[in-house]
């Protein structure tokens, strides 16, 4: 079984109270419950685009026979926090927790994908199993024709210890962020079906090379 986590939610921005409170984090740490995300320059916003390309991801798993968990039932909604996102893949027993993004960059030039891991891991979920899925995701959506971050991180790898939804995971977890919604090239992929589309392909074809290598 794997869990889906789409980044944001559509109701976060009318609600700044409920997104604003401070929840745990792990290592000590405490963060906003969830923010609004980013957008691309036209306004299609980072909790649209994720929660598109997580149903696309589920539906290619779902075809393929695995369960999947999403952590929020559409894009209406507001959060869950981070905390209890983490604590939806615990509490599944999940096989693998991929949590779903896109930046924001206004560097100039900043383009490419990422993809974010809990370093030092806090578990043994969080050592090879956590990396061992990151670096799956990196190759497949690296396949699929997307260049890696020009940013953040090195050969579309980031390590993290600051995400609460990696921190707090038990399960082997990754977090990919597709590409940088400010980066007008990659803003007219990521409004496209099509374009959603490849990423999904790129991401189901990494979770189901992770699961059948068994986790």
């Amino acid at each position: 079984m794997v869990v889906l986590d789409p980044g944001h939610n559509g109701g976060n921005a009318d609600n700044p109270a409920a997104i604003n409170r401070t929840v745990p984090a792990g290592r000590g740490q405490t963060k906003a419950c969830n923010t609004t995300g980013t957008a691309t320059a036209t306004g299609y916003r980072e909790h649209q685009f994720t929660w598109d390309l997580s149903v696309r991801v589920r539906d290619l798993l779902a075809a393929r026979g695995v369960r999947v968990v999403m952590t929020r039932p559409d894009d209406n909604g507001v959060g869950p926090c981070v905390n209890e996102r983490a604590a939806i893949g615990n509490r599944a027993g999940a096989a693998a927790v991929v949590s779903l993004h896109a930046d924001g960059s206004e560097s100039v030039g900043a383009h490419g994908f990422h993809i974010a891991y809990s370093a030092p891991p806090l578990n043994a979920a969080q050592g090879e199993p956590s990396l061992r899925l990151a670096r799956l995701l990196r190759d497949g959506l690296r396949s699929a024709g997307m260049a890696t971050s020009s940013y953040i991180g090195s050969d579309g790898m980031s390590p993290r210890n600051d995400l609460g939804g990696l921190n707090l995971s038990e399960r082997p977890t990754a977090l990919v962020e597709c590409g940088n919604m400010r980066n007008p090239a990659e803003a007219a992929v990521m409004t496209t079906p099509a374009g959603r589309q490849r990423y999904a392909g790129a991401i189901a074809a990494a979770v189901l090379d992770y699961l059948q290598a068994g986790g």
